[in-house]
């Protein structure tokens, strides 16, 4: 749904249809995954700064479309979802971009994502506060 998003613009919600016309799932996960995707879609300029001032020498516009959605979910997840642990947002992200991204994909988002984890340990990342 992110890479639609991005890929062929468009409100979440339209592309929520058109997701789940074509998909099977339980009220939990459609659930979650349109949670996900509404958190990311909100705070995607946020999102993309962090992104950007962790990776070194590359700008978000020019990444792999996959990789810069991966990269948002997990950062979005590590800063907006207190159930969530950084190491394990970074597993999933990994996974997620071996499967769906290229053969450097893994590498690639696992360097920016400790970058970012890091960054929110020293206290140099914080999650912006509401009605900022």
């Amino acid at each position: 749904m992110l890479f639609q998003m991005d890929v062929a613009g468009g409100p979440p919600e339209e592309i929520f249809a058109q997701f789940w016309a074509d998909q099977a799932s339980t009220p939990e996960l459609k659930s979650f995954a349109e949670d996900l995707v509404r958190g990311v879609a909100r705070e995607r300029l946020f999102l993309d700064n962090v992104v950007a001032v962790s990776a070194e020498n590359w700008r978000v516009e020019r990444m792999a479309v996959v990789d810069r959605n991966v990269l948002r979910m997990a950062v979005y997840e590590m800063l907006f979802d207190e159930e969530v642990p950084p190491v394990v947002a970074i597993d999933e992200a990994i996974e997620i971009a071996r499967k769906f991204g290229s053969e450097e994909s893994g590498a690639f988002i696992n360097g920016i994502l400790d970058a970012v984890r890091k960054r929110i340990e020293r206290g140099e990342i914080t999650r912006p506060r509401e009605g900022s």
